[in-house]
């Protein structure tokens, strides 16, 4: 997920990356979350499901307009 995230996310030429910062921490039981800004994107933990990288992407995307 963090490479479709970065890879989707493509700066524009001469242009900073619209990621900041990207840091994966490892947790138990699959669990994970995703925040932009300190907001919650999605939380596995939260919804007991996976998802999928392009909901993810879709919520960022949201958030960065």
């Amino acid at each position: 997920m963090a490479e479709a995230l970065v890879n989707t996310f493509k700066p524009l030429l001469g242009t900073p990356h619209p990621i900041q910062e990207l840091v994966l921490i490892p947790s138990s039981g699959g669990r994970y979350e995703v925040t932009l800004d300190g907001e919650v994107v999605y939380s596995k933990a939260a919804t007991h499901q996976h998802t999928t990288n392009e909901y993810v992407i879709e919520q960022v995307r949201k958030r960065l307009k």
